[in-house]
């Protein structure tokens, strides 16, 4: 479907390529374990995995800070949890969540051989919403950094995915036309509708299990990408 149409491929991280929820959850089940934190982390992960995404949400859409997202989403958790957890501890929880996130390496599955397969015919990017400091190491460590020219993030660009600039911002650094670019992400406001502003052609990574729409093509597993490329 865009095999003849397109030369450059743009792909979200988190929840498209490298698995967050699974990632994520190896990292507070370290850091609870090594603090002595008392809380069952299916329980844990119950609340926090949507409370995570609401308050993305409201970062995306500048609401809040990047210090506001660390410590009011594990703040939430633990009060809906009716854990009495100190602000020193929710702040070094925190801290110690994004120091060891990186360290994690799970791919989706078929993620690396979707890449092995595409790395030859296209020219591969990034456009994250995740943090600078974090998400070169995310890559590097699960040994995908190299089939990637250019990764654009929001403090790079100042605003974030749905905001156009961050797209033109990547449109000018990978020097291809919209015309000629496909993104490729889980977030249908961030990544679909985002990238469609721009004019870009666009598949929806349907990680979520969300609704059936007609925005774009959609697929459940990255090895169908190769149907469309």
């Amino acid at each position: 479907m865009f095999r003849n149409i397109v030369t450059d491929l743009f792909f979200d991280l988190d929840h498209t390529l490298w698995d967050f929820e699974k990632n994520s959850a190896l990292t507070f089940e370290k850091i609870f374990k090594e603090n002595r934190i008392e809380v069952k982390l299916d329980d844990f992960l119950e609340v926090y995995i949507p409370q995570n995404l609401a308050f993305w949400k409201l970062y995306r859409e500048e609401k809040i800070t990047k210090i506001d997202l660390r410590y009011q989403r594990l703040k939430k958790v633990f009060d809906i949890l009716g854990k009495d957890v100190s602000d020193a501890t929710i702040d070094m929880l925190s801290n110690e969540y994004i120091t060891h996130l990186s360290s994690f390496d799970h791919l989706f599955s078929g993620a690396r051989e979707v890449l092995e397969y595409l790395h030859p015919r296209y020219r591969l990017h990034i456009i994250t919403n995740g943090f600078q400091e974090i998400q070169e190491k995310k890559m590097r460590n699960s040994k995908i950094h190299h089939y990637f020219k250019e990764i654009i993030d929001s403090e790079m660009a100042g605003v974030k995915k749905p905001n156009p600039v961050i797209f033109e911002l990547a449109l000018k650094k990978a020097n291809v036309t919209a015309e000629k670019s496909l993104m490729i992400g889980d977030s249908l406001e961030a990544d679909i509708m985002g990238a469609q502003t721009l004019g870009f052609h666009t598949l929806h990574f349907n990680a979520h299990k969300e609704a059936p729409h007609k925005l774009c093509p959609i697929i459940h597993q990255l090895h169908e990408i190769k149907t469309f490329l």
